[in-house]
């Protein structure tokens, strides 16, 4: 491998702002279902291509593009079969191509969803390790002899259920896998093993790749002792990872990932990714050290920009307190790194859904998480309030959401195709007899050409709020004060160099009163609804109202 040489005018070659990333808006796209652009009931790159306009409309400075990769789709796209190639089913190198050229003519950047904990078993890698334990690629996976009953190696679980070890009758030997049987692990002890996946890593930022989305990023290495994992306490036990009816939650997971041997490759990474000027948000999938290790992995400039956090991917509607509780931890246990923060994405139910959201509560939100210190990542569909659709078994793709329906429904309700065209009977996503998910028809009134035609509707208010950030560099890159919870309220301040922004949230449907903060304080947002200062002295917040105020630095 070599990742040093012919980086010498890299510089100028991708000639960008190095701290892009940091504050930046970042808007996920599920392939499969944003846009279909040849009819086969599938979206595409090319589709995303079409679709990009609209995105740069929005404001957003970057797009993540959830796997596009040649794979068997047992996991859509999550389990890699040549991670240097377009599944046919999605397009070409050359599409992808048209969408970096075209993104970035739009002033857009382009992360990609890497998925290097894992293959799948189609990949010719595992092919070829599975083939002898004497091969030159026999320990590229984790490998291990059974029990001398017979029994898997020790008592590590898969995400997806069961034990996290398959059999196989080729080798005698059990294989990891942490998702599906499907998606063996890979051994990261091995240096090739590194070594290849960086030259994956390479490939792509030569192709103009402005970062990536690291999935799972936790879970690169497990323990060489294959040590089995401590029983977790009833009482500590949390299922923001996997649903509660999953036995993975009864696992304190200290030997199957999380190990401290992911900081040397990490490292490496970031130097390959340096003189490109690109970016990683790092996926941490753990329920107990969540922010913990988000701080480890974004300390300091060598390791990763970002991480993503879980934290308001909350079953509960966060309160006021549950904020700034999440934030407390942050500057506790990750004062030196920098969290992504999102309410929805490809695998957890429609935030307008799970929290029960009405419009000012939806707008409430969006507002909040763009004055929240850290990068934001929006999901596809929530600039339009979509909530979850409702997917019948019989039309159920996700084999997380079979293996435990009913009392998991699995993740294909927030899945389901993007509506741009109310007249449409696919919601203007494909022109297919059938889709691969059906439209919701719960959607189809929210589709986009209804919605930019609306004054009051929730798009605008995405635009305007995802504006309002970029023009104060207090909120993009600014300190954030210790919060605090006044009247049921959330109270926080930004500041930067130049300027200090005050935050108030009423995260509820009741009326809130609060004081005026001492200072030299000038009411703006009133486009976001923010509440200005009454005569009275006094700030008077109605039912999800915020107050934001600027003061120079100075005053």
């Amino acid at each position: 491998m070599n990742v040093i040489s012919g980086t010498e005018n890299m510089a100028s070659k991708y000639s960008r702002d190095p701290d892009w990333w940091r504050g930046a808006v970042i808007y996920q796209i599920y392939p499969r279902s944003y846009q279909d652009s040849n009819g086969d009931g599938v979206g595409d790159l090319l589709g995303i291509v079409k679709r990009l306009p609209y995105i740069a409309s929005l404001g957003v400075d970057a797009i993540w593009i959830s796997p596009f990769f040649t794979s068997p789709m047992k996991d859509f796209g999550y389990d890699v079969s040549d991670y240097c190639d377009v599944d046919p089913m999605f397009g070409s190198l050359a599409d992808f191509d048209a969408v970096i050229e075209t993104a970035h003519s739009l002033g857009v950047k382009i992360m990609i969803d890497l998925v290097l904990s894992h293959t799948s078993d189609q990949h010719p890698w595992f092919k070829e390790s599975r083939a002898s334990k004497d091969g030159d690629k026999s320990n590229w996976y984790v490998w291990a002899d059974a029990k001398p009953d017979g029994n898997p190696p020790n008592n590590w679980l898969s995400i997806f259920g069961g034990p996290a070890w398959q059999w196989d009758g080729g080798r005698m030997q059990y294989y990891m896998h942490n998702f599906l049987t499907s998606q063996p692990d890979l051994n990261f002890h091995e240096p090739e093993v590194q070594n290849a996946l960086l030259d994956v890593a390479q490939f792509w930022l030569e192709r103009g790749v402005d970062g990536f989305r690291l999935d799972t990023i936790n879970f690169y290495f497990c323990d060489q002792e294959l040590r089995d994992n401590p029983a977790l306490p009833p009482e500590k036990r949390n299922a923001s990872i996997a649903p509660a009816v999953n036995p993975y939650n009864w696992q304190e997971h200290l030997y199957d990932k999380n190990r401290p041997e992911n900081f040397a490759f990490l490292r490496k990474l970031r130097a390959l990714m340096e003189p490109y000027n690109a970016a990683a948000v790092g996926e941490v999938g753990d329920a107990q050290r969540g922010l913990e290790i988000m701080g480890q992995y974004t300390a300091g400039d060598d390791l990763m920009h970002m991480c993503y956090a879980f934290e308001l991917l909350s079953g509960d509607t966060p309160s006021a307190a549950y904020v700034k509780d999440v934030m407390d931890n942050v500057a506790k246990l990750a004062a030196d790194g920098w969290a992504c923060w999102a309410y929805s994405n490809h695998d957890v139910e429609r935030h307008v859904s799970r929290w029960h959201l009405n419009s000012a509560g939806a707008r409430a939100f969006t507002t909040l998480m763009m004055c929240l210190r850290g990068s934001a990542c929006i999901y596809q569909g929530e600039e339009l309030g979509l909530p979850e659709a409702e997917v019948s078994f019989e039309d159920l793709q996700d084999p997380y959401g079979i293996e435990f329906w009913p009392d998991f429904k699995g993740r294909d309700g927030c899945r389901t195709p993007m509506v741009w065209e109310k007249s449409n009977q696919n919601g203007g996503f494909s022109d297919a007899g059938r889709t691969w998910l059906p439209v919701s028809y719960d959607h189809i009134p929210l589709a986009v050409s209804e919605a930019e035609q609306d004054p009051g509707a929730l798009i605008h208010h995405y635009r305007r709020a995802i504006a309002f950030r970029r023009a104060h560099s207090a909120l993009r890159v600014g300190e954030m004060s210790e919060p605090t919870v006044e009247s049921g309220c959330l109270v926080f301040t930004r500041r930067s160099e130049t300027e200090e922004i005050f935050c108030a949230f009423n995260l509820s449907d009741s009326p809130a009163t609060l004081d005026v903060p001492a200072g030299n304080w000038m009411a703006i947002g009133t486009e976001l609804n923010s509440a200005s200062p009454m005569e009275d002295g006094k700030l008077h917040l109605g039912p999800w109202q915020p107050c934001i105020m600027l003061r120079e630095q100075g005053e």
